[in-house]
């Protein structure tokens, strides 16, 4: 039985969560397999708003089974608040998630150095969340990170120990002022992992390779977006792990051969969070609105998303690294009342017009070469099939999908799960 896959193809936010709890129904399985709780993905409905960093979007179906991936990094302390925010939905937590013994863990530490490293960078800074990510990320690379099966071990306190001196003689070489209480954070931290290994841990990659045995439907589930990817995004501005399709293999232990439709997900705009280039961002009153009637804020940072027309030219090549099969398009809805819709369908690079995504896409190389459309007036929000969709938006999809050359499946109207339209 193949995996499908689902990916944000653009600087994250693109609201993989909704799609995830919306498609979950068909799935037996969604197992998480890259990223920690840097990623907010934010689910709504039933007049409730939920925002999970680590546990998979699955988790509000009990029909499904929820895995945390080898290719997470976990925080204990972020893990058991979500736990905690939970409990009041009465969910056999228990029975519905599983955890990867082959997940490396975030120490309190961890997070520190990533205080220090990002406060060294001064105006440099790439704009981290400061949730320990990517030394973690590192710790793994470098084989000296700890995991969640270490914590089956009668010595693993040593292991932490020796882990987190050796973080501390670290946080002193980059000569920044970091106030921290490192025995109030390990407090926090122990508490945590206690509650962590109340749960059921497993070798994941055994899991899947039976549950494909048994024919079971299986949905992975990415965090951040394409253009975030350690290798293929817009470095050093990205996030520590590969969040493309082949993130799914090495994250969930799943073969390629194995891998089934990849869904992708973007914005009927774009945005980004944080420090970074993004040509066709928005200084004016359009990127103004776009941010507020779209709500544009970190669901784990709570910081404002800078906010730009599409970028085709981005979107194609996440397009085609992730071998994409079908496509669905968010928050359409925030563009109703625009005059007229500009999307970017090459680029200025270096005064020279390409169609493919360079190297280097800083401002001083590369400006967005547009393409005009007619905008729409009419409110999506209550609309609920493809056919009262307005004239102007179904222009605009038609020319994505042949820009693209891939269908697009699904046009969200709103933030609930009801407000999806399949077409």
């Amino acid at each position: 039985m193949a995996v499908d896959l689902l990916l944000g193809l653009q600087w994250g936010d693109e609201g993989k969560g909704k799609i995830v709890d919306v498609l979950t129904t068909n799935y037996d399985i969604i197992a998480r397999f890259q990223g920690g709780p840097n990623a907010g993905h934010t689910l709504e409905f039933d007049g409730i708003k939920h925002v999970l960093h680590t546990i998979p979007s699955g988790i509000f179906h009990k029909s499904a089974m929820n895995i945390v991936g080898n290719g997470v990094v976990i925080d204990p302390v972020i893990f058991k608040k979500e736990l905690d925010n939970l409990k009041k939905f009465n969910l056999d937590i228990k029975s519905i998630l599983l955890i990867s013994r082959k997940a490396h863990l975030i120490l309190p530490t961890h997070r520190l150095l990533d205080a220090a490293s990002e406060a060294a960078k001064g105006k440099a800074k790439i704009g981290s969340t400061l949730k320990g990510i990517g030394p973690t990320y590192m710790d793994k690379t470098g084989r000296n990170g700890m995991r969640v099966g270490d914590l089956e071990l009668s010595n693993w306190k040593e292991k932490y120990r020796a882990l987190a001196n050796k973080h501390e003689a670290m946080i002193g070489f980059y000569n920044v002022d970091i106030e921290y209480d490192l025995d109030e954070l390990e407090a926090d931290f122990f508490a945590a992992v206690e509650e962590l290994k109340k749960l059921t841990f497993i070798d994941s990659e055994e899991y899947l390779f039976n549950a494909q045995k048994e024919g079971k439907k299986i949905l992975a589930e990415g965090a951040q977006g394409s253009l975030l990817d350690i290798d293929f995004g817009t470095y050093p501005f990205v996030t520590s792990s590969n969040t493309t399709a082949a993130g799914a293999c090495t994250g969930l232990g799943v073969a390629p051969n194995k891998i089934g439709d990849v869904k992708g997900i973007f914005k009927a705009y774009t945005t980004r969070v944080g420090s970074g280039p993004f040509p066709t961002e928005l200084f004016d009153e359009d990127g103004e609105t776009m941010g507020r009637v779209g709500n544009e804020f970190g669901a784990t940072t709570g910081r404002p998303r800078r906010c730009g027309w599409l970028d085709l030219v981005a979107l194609k090549y996440a397009v085609q690294i992730n071998g994409v099969t079908e496509l669905m398009m968010m928050k359409g809805d925030v563009l109703s009342g625009f005059k007229k819709l500009k999307v970017c369908t090459a680029y200025n690079y270096k005064g020279k017009e390409i169609s493919h995504f360079p190297y280097n896409i800083e401002p001083e190389n590369v400006t967005p070469i547009y393409t005009e459309m007619d905008g729409w007036a009419k409110d999506l929000t209550q609309m609920t099939t493809a056919d009262e969709l307005p004239p102007a938006l179904n222009a605009y999809i038609d020319f994505l999908e042949k820009e693209l050359e891939v269908p697009i499946k699904i046009v969200s109207v709103g933030p609930d799960r009801t407000q999806t339209i399949y077409r």
